[in-house]
């Protein structure tokens, strides 16, 4: 099984992308949890991302796709996988689809966690109170959404009937 999981930050992605991937027997790969812990390391790839992040920008195109690559060659990703926050944008998109056609594979599914902004603001405040995130303040926060709308929400036409929409608070 390969998909991806989409969703605006504070979506749930990561929740649920855990429970996904355990059922399919895959592993979750999300670009932010590999960013993340490249900046708690204090790897060089860590403090470029750092100032980015906390700033509410998206890490550049060409090196995320480059870690992506990289992660997904791996041997546990061989049989599938379950992306988490990549792709983003159309770059991202077409990159993927490279990858997947130099590798004789597709997306078996996407799917899309729809979320109200204002319930996404307050998950957030929340999660920076709890987990002491510095990309989780108010600003941060309008920034981030107003990428995702601009940015990542084009995705959904181009992935069209490949997606599995879940708006139902439930499942958050």
């Amino acid at each position: 099984m390969r998909m991806l999981i989409m969703g605006a930050p504070g979506a749930g992605k990561g929740t649920q992308a855990g429970a996904i991937a355990e059922h399919y027997g895959i592993p979750a790969i999300s670009t932010g949890d590999m960013f993340r812990t490249n900046i708690k390391n204090g790897t060089e790839l860590g403090q470029k991302v750092k100032s980015i992040m906390d700033a509410g920008d998206l890490v550049p195109d060409e090196l995320t796709d480059a870690i992506v690559a990289d992660r997904l060659n791996q041997d546990d990703a061989a049989d599938g996988f379950l992306l988490d926050g990549y792709p983003r944008n159309m770059h991202q998109v077409q990159s993927l689809d490279e990858y997947l056609t130099e590798h004789g594979q597709a997306l078996d599914a996407v799917v899309s966690l729809d979320v109200d902004p204002q319930l996404l603001t307050e998950r957030l405040l929340k999660r920076a109170q709890i987990e002491g995130r510095s990309d989780d303040n108010e600003e941060t926060i309008r920034t981030r959404l107003g990428v995702y709308r601009e940015e990542t929400f084009p995705l959904i036409e181009h992935y069209g009937d490949a997606i599995i929409s879940i708006e139902d608070e439930r499942f958050y």
